[in-house]
């Protein structure tokens, strides 16, 4: 059984792996995200990760297609207690922002789509520089006293903007962020490392970052000549394109043939072993993409392969 992750210096422990739910009730239907939910939480997983916004990017969605789900999921297998849910609130059509009375409405609604009277994990999706962060996490504080929200935490946020919120919060007393869903992966590094990521490890939060495949890149399956039938294709396309993501490639495969694994592990068992990080955020719309996802709780790499592909990906 592989041990669970302490959160940043939250009181939620975690498996190494989160599962997107961005793909729920988009590439992947109610009984596919039924079936990826069970073999992820069968394996051991226990940390889902959504969003209030998911997906009201398609065509005849509204957003809160993949919330509502989760919330059908964990109500047919009675394991609320035993899932670790995280969501977002900023990006829903009707819940734009991050003021004060937004925060509490999506909150509520974010709760009656999963079917639950609180939210593990609750995000600032996108931050908005112009609400003062005294109110957002006023707001955020409301909803921990609540009831409704057990801890809190950002994603895309500045490093000013985050460390103004934790010095105000610990000023006053309020909920603190504990966790950090950046933008962090092999061929996406300035996103995180830098001036953020030292701010995250000084703050003791946890790093769970997005886009930890590059859309599926880092899966491998993207090759000079492969067409790859995916939503995500053309996004993740792109890095083939590039010298670093010939390279990263490269010393992905490599790393990979030494242990027997998968390229998509890897990538993400060297995310896994950087500062801050806790758990990577990796999706599956479909039961056989699980396995190397979830191998990445048992491999461990070597110091020379960390370094390895660190250069590779300079």
């Amino acid at each position: 059984m592989t041990s669970l992750r302490k959160l940043g210096q939250s009181d939620l422990e975690v498996f190494p792996l989160v599962l997107g739910g961005n793909v729920f009730g988009w590439t992947a239907d109610q009984t596919q995200s039924f079936a990826v939910l069970d073999a992820y939480t069968a394996a051991g997983g226990n940390f889902v990760d959504t969003a209030d916004s998911y997906s009201a990017w398609i065509e005849g969605n509204h957003g809160g297609e993949s919330e509502t789900i989760i919330g059908k999921w964990i109500k047919e297998r009675g394991n609320r207690s035993d899932v670790v849910v995280a969501t977002k609130v900023s990006q829903h059509p009707d819940f734009k922002g991050l003021s004060a009375a937004n925060i509490r409405a999506a909150a509520d609604a974010s709760l009656k789509r999963l079917g639950t009277d609180y939210i593990d994990l609750y995000y600032t999706h996108f931050d908005q520089p112009d609400v003062p962060v005294e109110e957002i996490i006023g707001a955020l504080d409301e909803l921990v006293k609540a009831g409704k929200v057990r801890q809190i935490a950002a994603s895309n946020i500045s490093p000013e903007r985050l460390k103004a919120s934790l010095e105000f919060s610990e000023r006053e007393g309020l909920a603190r962020y504990v966790a950090l869903q950046p933008h962090y992966n092999l061929v996406s590094r300035d996103t995180y490392e830098g001036e953020l990521q030292a701010l995250a490890e000084r703050a003791g939060l946890a790093a769970v970052p997005y886009f930890a495949l590059a859309s599926g890149f880092l899966t491998g399956k993207y090759r000079p000549g492969v067409t790859v039938d995916s939503a995500r294709a053309e996004g993740a396309a792109k890095h083939l394109a590039t010298e670093r993501g010939q390279k990263v490639l490269a010393a992905l495969d490599e790393v990979a043939r030494a242990h027997d694994a998968e390229v998509a592990t890897v990538a993400l068992a060297w995310l896994a072993a950087q500062p801050t990080v806790v758990a990577p955020i990796a999706s599956a719309r479909t039961v056989e993409q699980l396995p190397a996802l979830l191998a990445v709780a048992g491999l461990r790499l070597t110091d020379d392969e960390i370094g390895r592909l660190t250069e590779a990906s300079a």
